[in-house]
């Protein structure tokens, strides 16, 4: 099965329990998705990448964003669809046939602006050759029925789904963790230990962007988190 049936199939059974919660203390936001709506966004993601641009099992997408709730999407959506997520800098960036970057930057080959809106507003249409993928992905369907991708697959930085899934797993955390992240999903580092790590073990994510060090005690709190992922 590909990565993100491994990691969103155990939760599916409580499909209402929060999964990803994005703060971000500059803005003064809070957005918390739900395994439901997690779930959503990645099959429109898959849907999109297979359907528009030919994405199947070992496909390489490059993915430079910084941590959000529509990263987590992004992310779940392209693995799902069997890509193999690289950084701008991994082997094998260069022949990604999508690259999802944050507003206003760029990048070779087929671009994808990811608005990063909190409320998820897209960026008004693609203009300029950069595609807006919030417009675009979310006419795509909220459900995902492409074929599996073998454990052998590689999904992450040259893993396969079975390394990548193993990694998270070793990352250290607790079944059912509940993360408070303050840092950033790098490819692969940080993406394994703020994102993949908590799903990996049944678990769910805080993640707290330009954070406030004198807020992240109440965060805790209010939270209830069980275990710190810090920058």
């Amino acid at each position: 099965m590909s990565l993100t049936d491994a990691l969103l199939r155990p939760l599916r059974s409580a499909s209402a329990k929060p999964l990803v919660t994005h703060y971000d203390d500059a803005a003064g936001t809070r957005v918390e998705l739900s395994v439901a709506t997690v779930a959503n966004w990645a099959a429109k993601t898959a849907n999109w990448l297979v359907e528009e641009h030919d994405v199947e099992p070992g496909t390489p997408v490059a993915v430079r964003l910084p941590a959000h709730w529509q990263t987590a999407g992004v992310l779940l959506g392209a693995w799902w669809a069997g890509a193999h997520v690289v950084g701008l800098d991994d082997a094998g960036s260069g022949d990604a046939v999508v690259t999802f970057v944050a507003p206003g930057e760029s990048a070779e080959g087929t671009v994808a602006a990811v608005s990063l809106d909190p409320m998820g507003r897209d960026l008004g249409g693609s203009t300029g050759g950069v595609l807006d993928f919030v417009g675009e992905a979310r006419l795509f369907g909220d459900d995902f029925f492409g074929a599996p991708a073998p454990g052998s697959t590689l999904a992450l930085a040259g893993m396969t789904v079975d390394e990548t899934l193993a990694a998270a797993k070793g990352q250290g955390l607790a079944a059912g963790a509940r993360v408070l992240s303050t840092r950033e999903w790098t490819v692969p580092d940080g993406v394994l230990a703020a994102l993949l790590a908590p799903l990996a073990v049944g678990g769910s994510v805080v993640q707290v962007s330009n954070p406030d060090p004198a807020r992240l005690d109440a965060r805790r709190t209010t939270e209830r988190t069980t275990a710190d992922v810090l920058a």
